[in-house]
């Protein structure tokens, strides 16, 4: 019994120690931030706003429930530099808004403290600043203290005359966010679907040859090889060097280029997967025919419905609030479409491209910091425009524009997801998180040529292209704990180029494969008298191999 009683004590303690080390990763997560929310209703209407404060010096509860209501006083025809035109009576037990100007910080919430308010809002016109003050004015300072922005003071105004009760609290921002993991589902979902859809068409058109229904010479099969030669790869990367170097100069012209090419090519991608889709759970196509040529009016149908999303999007894609769903749809149906369609024609030249692209990303994005004017990489500043380098700083010091600022063009590049966690940041402008097509796509094609190459050798468990689907998610999992620890965007290929390439590598060593998965050649595959490595075959058109 004491055996037994000591094995249930064991198993108690660890799991106490799991749910600490959970409960302790939790907390040291989350960070209290600068920007809070301002509270405004009248018992019918609810409105936020949003506020900066010091949370080291005046902090604010977590909470809505936790926050204290007071009574506002509007009074920003005064500066509150000395306590003449304001009466204690009127402003005793009360928030009280004064304008900002002239005076410190410190000297405004110490004449309103004397007043008796219970809070001061300083509404500005200028750029939002964490309020600071003189250390030896901390202390003298003991009701919370914020700037808001004067047009919302206004608004409120308007929208609620003079009654208005306010609250005010700070939500802490988490580091780990729900929106990591949508992105990193997204990430997975297309670069797996992707893979699957061009091993699937290859197993049609294989399927083809050996009935006699498809060409042998493989014409159709190289149409859609973008990637033939290392010369190619070299060129390829070159020029996409040179369009990011343009876009980083001549980002204000060319950026309206860009964004008409996606709008033709997500529609017509979006086109194609809803459409394959529909083939294969049997839809028909209602066919009619007009003078000589035989319309289908499912395509007809669809073809409106994509170009509808792709414009809608154009239209209001500075809409941050909703967009970023259409955005979403449209690059994964992008992304899934050049996986299906572009292809590379063996591991060769997978492992030339996705290293110079590695080289390419870890350049752009560490080393170029140190030659532009801002600091900020050119990488980063193309995928998030202009203003990427005034984005507001994480930390002690923020700021926030006193005014909202015209919409700045992006490059529709990344897929976007809002932080469900940073409802004070959103608050005061939409916090995404967000990743690059390219990390996608780049990894992704070594995933679609290990599903073409699983067709070639009639691998029913798909071996090759699950192992490297597998290795592309531990990439991204490991990208992201990375940037979670350094607090710093990462170039994702830095991480994903190796883990795909290696894993990838050494199972077609390990299975006797690597000559033929190096080469890549369907036909030499084909041809040859290999038996399937783990007796794998085709149901009705099986090859033969040797065992591993």
């Amino acid at each position: 019994m004491s055996a037994v009683s000591r094995k249930l004590n064991a198993g108690k303690m660890e799991g106490a120690v799991k749910i600490a080390l959970l409960s302790m990763v939790f907390f040291v997560s989350q960070i209290n931030c600068q920007e809070g929310i301002l509270h405004i209703s009248n018992g019918k209407i609810n409105r936020d706003y949003c506020i900066v404060h010091n949370h080291s010096w005046t902090p604010l509860p977590q909470t809505l429930d936790n926050a204290t209501a007071y009574p506002l006083v509007n009074k920003i025809s005064t500066l509150l530099c000395n306590s003449s035109g304001v009466s204690p009576e009127m402003v005793n037990g009360t928030a009280l808004v004064v304008m900002r100007g002239k005076c410190d910080f410190s000297q405004k919430a110490s004449i309103a403290e004397s007043l008796g308010a219970t809070t001061l809002l300083i509404a500005s016109n200028t750029t939002l600043t964490t309020p600071s003050a003189n250390e030896s004015e901390y202390s003298k300072v003991h009701i919370p203290l914020a700037l808001m922005r004067y047009n919302d003071i206004l608004e409120a105004q308007q929208v609620f005359g003079e009654k208005m009760w306010i609250k005010l609290y700070a939500p802490p921002y988490s580091k780990i966010d729900a929106s990591l993991a949508v992105i990193l589902l997204i990430a997975i979902t297309t670069v797996s679907l992707g893979g699957y859809w061009s091993g699937a068409s290859e197993s049609e058109r294989l399927d083809a040859v050996a009935t006699g229904r498809g060409k042998q010479d493989g014409e159709e099969n190289k149409a859609g090889m973008l990637f033939v030669s290392p010369l190619k790869v070299v060129i390829f990367v070159a020029m996409m060097c040179g369009m990011l170097v343009l876009m980083y100069f001549f980002y204000s012209v060319l950026v309206y280029f860009f964004i008409a090419v996606f709008c033709i090519a997500s529609a017509a991608a979006l086109f194609n997967c809803i459409s394959t889709v529909m083939d294969k759970i049997g839809c028909g196509t209602l066919s009619f025919s007009v003078g000589n040529r035989s319309l289908s009016a499912r395509s007809l149908l669809l073809a409106s419905v994509c170009i509808t999303i792709a414009v809608i999007w154009a239209v209001y894609r500075n809409e941050d609030r909703w967009i970023w769903i259409l955005q979403d749809l449209l690059g994964i149906a992008f992304c899934l479409n050049f996986l299906k369609t572009i292809s590379v024609s063996n591991f060769k030249i997978c492992v030339i491209l996705l290293s110079l692209l590695l080289l390419y990303d870890v350049f752009f994005v560490f080393i170029t910091p140190f030659f532009t004017k801002n600091g900020v990489s050119i990488m980063v500043e193309v995928a998030l425009g202009p203003d990427a380098s005034a984005e507001k700083t994480q930390g002690n010091m923020v700021k926030i524009p006193a005014e909202p600022q015209a919409p700045t063009e992006k490059l529709p590049v990344v897929m976007r997801v809002p932080r469900f966690s940073a409802w004070a940041q959103n608050v005061c402008g939409m916090q995404f998180s967000v990743l690059g097509y390219g990390d996608i796509i780049v990894p992704g094609l070594l995933v679609s040529y290990c599903s073409k190459f699983d067709a070639w050798i009639n691998s029913r468990r798909k071996i090759y292209f699950v192992c490297c689907s597998l290795a592309y998610l531990m990439g991204m999992i490991l990208t992201f704990a990375v940037m979670l620890l350094t607090q710093m965007g990462q170039p994702a290929l830095l991480y994903l180029v190796p883990f795909t390439v290696i894993t990838s590598a050494v199972l077609a060593a390990c299975r006797g494969e690597m000559k033929q998965f190096w080469t890549g050649t369907p036909y030499q595959v084909l041809d040859s008298s290999r038996k399937p490595l783990l007796a794998e075959r085709r149901a009705e058109h099986s090859i033969n191999g040797e065992n591993c």
